[in-house]
C-alpha cells in the first residue's frame, strides 16, 4: 500500500499544476468538445461561457465563508482546547491520521460543510501534537473521507426529493409551455412524481452499509499509508501556530467598546435563539449550507468574547479563501460549457455522456453505469445541485423505463458525483486553504483513496443490480 501510495505521490508532485492551471486546461478541454457534442459554433459557446462565470457567485461567497467562519472559530481558544485535547489522543502518526479521518467521516456525514472544515482543522492540531505524522496524509484523511457526502445528511439530491417546495406547480408547468408537468419532482425530466423519503435514500440499508464499508475502508487505508520516517512529510509546529496578539488595556472609548464583551453576547444571544427557532421549526434537515456558516460565525463571536478579537480572527482567515474566489467563477463557466445545448445538436456535452452510459445500460447495470457517469460529469460540473439539474433529467426517466426505482438512480447519481471530488481540486480548496497546502500536496493520496472507495461503491451498485434491490 506504501508502494502504491509513493507511486501517486510522486506521479501527483510532478504532473499535477496549480489548480488555477487545472481549471483553466479544463475549461479548453470542455470548450473543444462541446463544440461537436452541442453542434455549437465556437462563438455561441464563448458567449455561454462568458455569461456562466458568475452564475456561482452566491456559492462561491458561502464557500469563502465556510473558510473564514471555520478558521476563525477554530481559533477560539475553548475550540482550540478542546481541538488540542482531542488530537493528544493520537499516540502514534498512524493512530492520528485515522483518528482524521474517523472524526471528518463523522461530520462529513452530519453535513459536508462541517465536514469539510472539521478534518482540515484537526488535522493541523494532529500535526502540532503528534511527533512524526505527515502533515499532507493527515489533511488528505480529512478529505478523503469527504466522499460521502452526498451521501449523507445533507446530501443535495436525495433532499431535494424528499422537499414539497421540488413539487412542479401549475404555473410552472404552464410558464414551461409543456415542457414540465405539474405534480412531478424538479430536474426529474418529469418521471417522479411523489417525494422520495430518506428511508429509501439516505437511510436505506444498503446506503449506510456502504457508507460504512467505505469510511472503515478507508480509515484502515490511510492508516497504512503512512511514509516511513525517512519519507514523511512533518511540518515544524511552530509554522501552524497561529501568531498571538497582544491586546493592551484600552484606553479610549472607541478602544473601550471594541474590547467590551457586551456586544458579542448580546449579537450571540441573538443568534443562538434565532437558531433554535430555527432547527425547531426545520429538524436536521435544515441544516444548509447557509446555516452552517451562520452556526460558526455566531458561536466564533462569543467564543473569542470580544468584538475586536474576532475581527483579527477573520482577517487572519481570510487569505485561505483566496483559491475559491478565484478559481470558482471558472468552474461555473466550465459548468456554462458542459450544459450549453442551443447549438444545432440540440443536445449539450453533459447529456451526451449520460446518454452513452444509458444507451449500453439494462436494469441490472444501469445503477453503476449511471454511478460511472455522474462521475465523470463531475470532473466538469463540480456542484452537486447543477450536476442533478444536468444529469436529473436524462437519468431519471431513463432508469423508469429500464425499471429501476428512482430512490436508487438519483443515489447512483450522488454517490457519482461524491466519488471524483476526491481528485476534483474544486472540493478540496476551503481544506487546503485552512491547511495551508496545495492540491499537490494531498492529490497522490486522494487518488489511492478514489481507487479504494470506487471499487467499494461499484461493487455496491452491482450487488443492488443483481439482487435486484433497485427493480420497482
Amino acid at each position: 500500500m506504501k508502494a502504491m501510495s509513493n507511486f501517486f505521490v510522486r506521479l501527483m508532485n510532478r504532473f499535477l499544476p496549480d489548480p488555477f492551471i487545472f481549471c483553466t486546461v479544463l475549461t479548453i478541454v470542455v470548450f473543444i468538445f462541446a463544440i461537436p457534442a452541442a453542434g455549437a459554433n465556437p462563438l455561441q459557446l464563448i458567449d455561454a461561457w462568458g455569461g456562466g462565470v458568475w452564475a456561482l457567485l452566491a456559492f462561491s461567497m458561502q464557500m469563502a465563508l465556510v473558510v473564514v467562519t471555520g478558521t476563525a472559530f477554530a481559533q477560539a481558544p475553548p475550540i482550540k482546547k478542546f481541538l488540542q485535547k482531542l488530537a493528544a489522543s493520537a499516540k502514534t502518526p498512524v493512530q492520528g491520521v485515522m483518528l482524521v479521518a474517523v472524526v471528518g467521516a463523522i461530520a462529513t456525514f452530519v453535513n459536508w460543510g462541517f465536514g469539510l472544515v472539521v478534518g482540515a482543522l484537526l488535522g493541523r492540531e494532529v500535526a502540532k501534537a503528534v511527533k512524526g505524522v505527515d502533515y499532507r496524509l493527515v489533511i488528505a484523511a480529512g478529505y478523503s473521507v469527504f466522499v460521502i457526502w452526498h451521501a449523507g445528511i445533507s446530501g443535495s439530491i436525495p433532499l431535494q426529493l424528499n422537499t414539497a417546495n421540488q413539487i412542479i406547480s401549475e404555473a410552472e408547468a404552464a410558464a414551461s409551455n409543456g415542457v414540465l408537468v405539474a405534480g412531478t419532482i424538479k430536474n426529474t425530466g418529469n418521471a417522479v412524481t411523489e417525494l422520495i423519503p430518506t428511508g429509501q435514500t439516505i437511510f436505506a440499508p444498503w446506503n449506510l452499509i456502504t457508507i460504512l464499508v467505505v469510511v472503515v475502508a478507508l480509515t484502515i487505508l490511510l492508516g497504512k499509508m503512512h511514509p516511513a520516517p525517512e519519507d514523511t512529510f512533518v511540518v515544524d509546529p511552530a509554522l501552524l501556530e497561529d501568531k498571538e496578539r497582544e491586546y493592551p488595556a484600552p484606553k479610549t472609548p472607541a478602544e473601550k467598546i471594541e474590547n467590551s464583551p457586551v456586544l458579542s453576547i448580546i449579537i450571540g444571544i441573538m443568534g443562538l435563539v434565532y437558531l433554535v427557532h430555527y432547527f425547531a421549526g426545520k429538524g436536521i434537515n435544515g441544516l444548509n449550507l447557509d446555516v452552517v456558516n451562520f452556526i460558526f460565525l455566531i458561536l466564533g463571536i462569543l467564543l473569542h468574547k470580544t468584538p475586536i478579537r474576532y475581527v483579527h480572527a477573520v482577517i487572519d482567515a481570510a487569505s485561505g479563501a483566496a483559491g475559491v474566489m478565484l478559481q470558482f467563477p471558472f468552474y461555473a463557466g466550465i459548468q456554462a460549457l458542459m450544459v450549453f445545448k442551443g447549438g444545432s445538436t440540440g443536445s449539450s456535452l453533459a447529456a451526451v455522456i449520460s446518454n452513452f452510459f444509458v444507451s449500453i445500460s439494462n436494469h441490472v447495470t444501469f445503477p453503476i453505469f449511471t454511478f460511472l457517469a455522474a462521475g465523470i460529469v463531475n470532473f466538469f460540473v463540480p456542484s452537486g445541485g447543477g450536476q442533478w439539474t444536468v444529469q436529473g433529467p436524462i437519468m431519471m426517466p431513463a432508469g423508469l423505463e429500464l425499471g429501476v426505482k428512482p430512490a436508487i438512480t438519483a443515489m447512483s447519481i450522488a454517490w457519482g458525483d461524491a466519488w471524483t471530488n476526491l481528485v476534483q481540486p474544486f472540493w478540496a480548496l476551503p481544506a487546503l486553504g485552512v491547511a495551508g497546502l496545495t492540491a499537490r500536496d494531498i492529490m497522490g493520496y486522494c487518488a489511492v483513496s478514489l481507487i479504494i472507495s470506487g471499487i467499494i461503491i461499484a461493487i455496491a451498485f452491482i450487488i443492488v443490480g443483481v439482487t435486484g434491490l433497485s427493480a420497482i
